[in-house]
């Protein structure tokens, strides 16, 4: 029996699969090392997933925004270790998660646009290069934050039409520096942003919203997927919220710049839960 894990920025599922079969599913906050210490992961996990405390598996594999690089992922092998009963624990990044659920053990670009975005192309077995997605201030072309980032801007700014920014008020009763205190000294600046993907999605009928989710989309392909040189060669597959509900704005610009489609899937669980079936340890 094996634990998977997979952790974004706002949310990780959990999913227990035994030999061939996939068990339930769990849900816990996001699991992010920069952000959250080692016992703060611990007591997490005994706050919301007591009925998991201890449980005796061979293998748990974890996947996580923020596991990039060996400090971060000693921190979380730590704390999972403390809370399970694992005969061996394996942290990777969430990037890893979505190039072995959409690519499987084939060559491809696969890309993440949820809450935030990133890429790389993998071999079919490990991921060769990786553009950085540089987060929510610098990076993070299309994704939620970046929506909601824009949004914002258009409505504080008056460069939306009159009747979105009251429709706006109207859903989200904020005023001015709340907005501004939630983004520049809260924590989870970008979940806060990203949630306002729902009205954009709510009210995509807008021109001026369509061109946020279009020029968002946009920039990610440019200052990303068109850097690797095997973009233009391999299929192009993508998974997220963002991705997987603006499909059709991404897909009609996948065929403008003349690359090839590949699969979008809302979240990684389901073919990674696939790909560890097909890849057991014997």
């Amino acid at each position: 029996m094996i634990i998977i894990a997979d952790s974004g920025s706002t949310k990780t599922e959990w999913k227990i699969v035994n030999g061939k079969d996939a068990g339930k599913s769990y849900i816990s906050s996001g699991l992010n090392p920069y952000l959250l210490s080692g016992d703060n992961i611990c007591k997490l996990l005994q706050e919301e997933l007591p009925e998991l405390s201890g449980l005796s598996v061979s293998d748990l594999y974890f996947y996580g925004t923020g596991c990039n690089n060996t400090e971060k992922e000693n921190v979380l092998e730590d704390s999972l270790d403390r809370f399970f009963t694992a005969g061996e624990i394996h942290v990777a990044s969430d990037l890893l998660a979505a190039a072995r659920s959409l690519c499987m053990n084939e060559q491809g670009i696969a890309c993440i646009i949820g809450t935030g975005s990133n890429s790389c192309y993998y071999d079919g077995n490990s991921i060769v290069s990786n553009v950085s997605p540089l987060g929510y201030i610098l990076g993070d072309e299309g994704g939620g934050a970046f929506i909601g980032r824009n949004l914002l801007s258009g409505v504080l700014k008056k460069q939306l039409p009159g009747y979105v920014i009251d429709n706006f008020y109207k859903a989200y009763p904020l005023t001015r520096n709340e907005i501004l205190d939630n983004v520049y000294s809260r924590p989870f600046p970008n979940r806060f942003l990203g949630q306002f993907t729902k009205f954009v999605s709510d009210n995509i009928h807008v021109p001026e919203l369509q061109n946020i989710i279009i020029s968002g989309f946009d920039d990610f392909i440019r200052r990303n997927i068109l850097q690797y040189p095997e973009a233009k060669e391999l299929p192009v597959h993508f998974t997220g919220s963002v991705a997987y509900y603006f499909r059709s704005y991404l897909e009609e610009l996948i065929h403008k710049y003349r690359l090839h489609p590949g699969k979008i899937t809302l979240k990684p669980m389901d073919d990674l839960v696939i790909y560890h079936i097909n890849n057991q340890r014997l």
